[in-house]
């Protein structure tokens, strides 16, 4: 994530009124413990079940993908011996969907993130092992080896460098939710929002972003009016009934909650998206091994076999993310500057 504050209004934008009784159950069935168990993917050969018990975050899609042995030839040996791909997930307690978290059969370790993890494998023609733990501790992981890479909504920053190594694959984008009826786009202009009142989580990212637009604004005579609400159900309620005109957060979380929500008189869209890092750099979210470990360039192989060969954009496709697609996946790109890490 960019940021800890954008890590943690994305979490606040699930909530009870968008979260279904089973899915409430299966994320408390994993909420008290510092890792969960290591689960083994047992999927057919040469198909990857994307969206498997995602609890309608998904649509469920089998994706055909096998192993590309040039790819898979330039692991390290270690890995390649090993038969299996470790994969990090800090999902712990409470999980973000459409991201990461316990499915509808209250085990199995969904969403997006460990999907694109399962691809991945299976173009290294590895076993996938899904391995759960709090955001802490997938650092943690990382570094004593347990895991080999974290495919965890991980932001590319150039803080993270001294320590880890990147393969992007995809935009880490903020959003503006509103209305499924209203005719509002943000379109990459806050002169766009002058006149509007717009909802924000406080002490997040998207807040500093806002009330920068905010001032500018001022300057040139127009007002912008932001609005605080105590939870996410509060912000929805408020978009619901009109006294917001939209609200600014975590483009995933609100692609989940446009899903959730679709057929109901409440049905919401997405109304433009804009760069978690600012105007002058595109946020990237990366698969995360340990510096110097040799894995950052086959990791940017397979993904780059997977957006050629279109199993990637059948991915994102899935969970609503096509928004968020990257060209073509980079080993160590530009991240958040050092004084924005």
């Amino acid at each position: 994530m960019p940021t800890q504050f954008t890590r943690r209004s994305l979490i606040r934008g699930i909530t009870a009124a968008t979260a279904v009784a089973s899915l409430a159950t299966g994320l408390a069935a994993c909420g008290g413990n510092s890792d969960a168990a290591t689960t083994t993917d047992s999927a057919k050969s040469g198909e990857v079940v994307i969206g498997r018990v995602s609890n309608g975050a998904a649509t469920q899609t089998t994706i055909k993908v096998s192993e590309v042995k040039s790819i898979s030839a330039e692991l390290p040996a270690a890995v390649k011996k090993s038969g299996k791909l470790e994969i990090g997930i800090g999902a712990l307690p409470t999980g973000f969907p459409p991201l990461a978290y316990v499915g509808n059969d209250q085990k199995t370790l969904t969403g997006s993130e460990p999907d694109l993890g399962r691809l991945v494998a299976a173009v290294f023609g590895l076993k996938p092992e899904v391995k759960n733990s709090t955001w802490e501790n997938l650092f943690v992981g990382i570094d004593s080896g347990k895991v080999d890479v974290a495919f965890a909504n991980v932001t590319d920053t150039e803080e993270r460098k001294k320590k880890y190594e990147f393969a992007s694959y995809r935009q880490d984008n903020l959003a503006f939710i509103v209305p499924k009826k209203s005719a509002w786009n943000f379109d990459g202009n806050y002169e766009n929002l002058a006149g509007k009142t717009i909802a924000v989580a406080s002490g997040t990212n998207q807040e500093k972003i806002l009330l920068e637009w905010k001032d500018k604004l001022a300057k040139e005579g127009k007002k912008l009016t932001v609005k605080y609400f105590q939870d996410s159900t509060s912000t929805y309620l408020a978009l619901n009934s009109g006294k917001v005109d939209a609200s600014f957060g975590p483009n995933p979380g609100f692609a989940y909650h446009n899903r959730q929500v679709a057929n109901t008189p409440n049905a919401t869209r997405t109304a433009g998206t804009y760069s978690g890092a600012g105007a002058n750099l595109q946020g990237l979210i990366a698969a995360t091994a340990k510096k110097d470990s040799g894995l950052a360039k086959p990791l940017a192989d397979a993904i780059n076999y997977l957006i050629k060969n279109g199993q990637y954009a059948e991915w994102l496709k899935a969970y609503d993310l096509s928004n968020e697609a990257v060209a073509k996946s980079e080993v160590n790109p530009p991240g958040l500057p050092l004084d924005n890490s």
